[in-house]
């Protein structure tokens, strides 16, 4: 599953194409930015077009289902037609897909291009998606979790994505390694060292973590800083009102190399690959895994999961005298996938209505994932830990953003590349910090 998009950092000759196109972009306003209900100047579509990374598979097959079951009427006026790209190519290709007048009725546009100050917002490129299902009487479809946190993404500017996904982070573990070891759900901070350091004792593994899959670990330091300073902690650094290098988020950074100088993570963490840490989780060989709810889809599958119903979910424990709340759940909503305000026709509204109604009930029964739309019908026979989450989204009304949400292409990249030898003690929290700010502060 497909969690956030991230560009890859690109060739010269391909940054030099790709700014051509967006300056392009500058000039070709359209008619329908930002309303959601009109149709642009280019002539209506011929196709329910969508471009989506080859990476992200969940999101094509329920589209594809929905287009033989559901939304067969939507789909007989207007035939899906799915296209896919890797994703290290994605940024490039819609910026100049962009700057042909070419885009797709659905794409996934990346975060640097479609929030308030990227080229396809400012040109008028992008349908307003909330006031789209608003004029389409489906506008109560959106989770009030889903909308928040599109809030939190892209506010100041339209809201530019369909929230296909929906997703809260916090700490997997197996429930019979601590009910064996006596170790009750950590609420504090403190409380998780104490159960590391029980596990270690016991020559149990606390951590599982990829290093190759950096964010995995630096999603740790973002956690840190939102418990400990609060959850606009990270918007006033996107702000220039803290920096990353100030005492206080360095201490956060200083915390989870802490984990690593004591020995809680899986000996070779830099080598680690995703699926291995996951596979860590998931064969008791660790007790403990940050991540997020798209870990469901491997939970859930009885091959990959030998464990059963023994991996459980915790938030993120409180710091100490902290400004965050242990029920804030840092949270996104997927791949951003936009709708071009050009290609937007009373066709791709029936489809776009005919998603808010149908697309999470939907996702829940065949794949056990969440989206950001309400389900419309129950789904029997969910397992319990997707139950709890899904609960615990229910009940959230606010969250927050993870540790890169608001970072650029440069720190983001950075950010995960770097936090590997943060863990390990080859780089120091001064050092990381300081490497991730200057990112910020070129960009600003």
């Amino acid at each position: 599953m497909i969690r956030t998009w991230r560009a890859a950092r690109t060739h010269p000759t391909l940054r030099t194409v790709a700014a051509v196109s967006a300056a392009a972009l500058l000039v070709s306003g359209c008619s329908a930015a930002g309303t959601g209900t009109k149709s642009g100047s280019a002539s209506k579509p011929t196709a329910f077009s969508a471009l989506f990374t080859t990476e992200n598979t969940q999101i094509p097959a329920e589209l594809n289902r929905l287009a033989a079951g559901e939304c067969k009427a939507q789909n007989d006026a207007l035939p899906l037609k799915i296209e896919q790209t890797p994703g290290s190519n994605m940024q490039q290709k819609v910026q100049l897909l962009a700057g042909q007048d070419a885009l797709p009725v659905l794409f996934a546009g990346g975060n640097a291009l479609i929030n308030k100050d990227g080229a396809l917002q400012k040109s008028g490129q992008l349908v307003d998606v909330k006031k789209a299902l608003t004029d389409l009487g489906v506008g109560d479809k959106l989770t009030p979790a889903a909308s928040d946190t599109i809030d939190k993404l892209y506010g100041g500017g339209v809201y530019p994505t369909i929230p296909f996904q929906y997703n809260i982070e916090g700490i997997f573990y197996n429930k019979k390694i601590f009910e064996e070891q006596g170790i009750a759900v950590p609420t504090t901070w403190d409380e998780l060292l104490a159960a590391a350091a029980k596990l270690k004792a016991a020559k149990i593994t606390p951590f599982t973590a990829s290093g190759k899959t950096g964010w995995t670990i630096s999603r740790w330091v973002g956690a840190y800083i939102l418990r400990d300073l609060g959850p606009d902690a990270l918007k006033k650094v996107a702000d220039g009102q803290a920096k990353l290098t100030d005492p206080e988020y360095v201490r956060a950074a200083q915390a989870i190399a802490d984990l690593g100088k004591a020995g809680y993570f899986v000996d070779g963490v830099t080598s680690v690959d995703y699926d291995t840490a996951t596979a860590n989780l998931l064969n008791g060989k660790a007790a403990m895994m940050y991540m997020g709810s798209w870990l469901l889809a491997s939970i859930n599958d009885p091959k990959k999961n030998p464990l059963g119903d023994a991996i459980g979910f915790m938030p993120v424990p409180a710091v100490t005298g902290g400004s965050g709340s242990i029920d804030q759940y840092p949270a996104n909503v997927g791949a951003p996938t936009a709708i071009s305000a050009k290609q937007y026709s009373p066709e791709v509204g029936g489809w776009l209505k005919c998603i808010a109604e149908n697309y999470a009930s939907g996702l829940m029964e065949t794949q056990g994932a969440f989206s950001g739309f309400k389900m419309g019908k129950p789904v029997a026979n969910v397992p319990p830990l997707t139950q709890d989450l899904q609960k615990r989204i229910d009940a959230s009304t606010s969250t927050v953003l993870w540790f890169e949400a608001l970072f650029n292409t440069k720190a983001t990249g950075d950010a995960s590349a770097n936090a590997a030898p943060l863990l390990t003690g080859a780089m120091k929290p001064e050092q990381y910090m300081s490497l991730l700010q200057n990112d910020l502060s070129a960009a600003q």
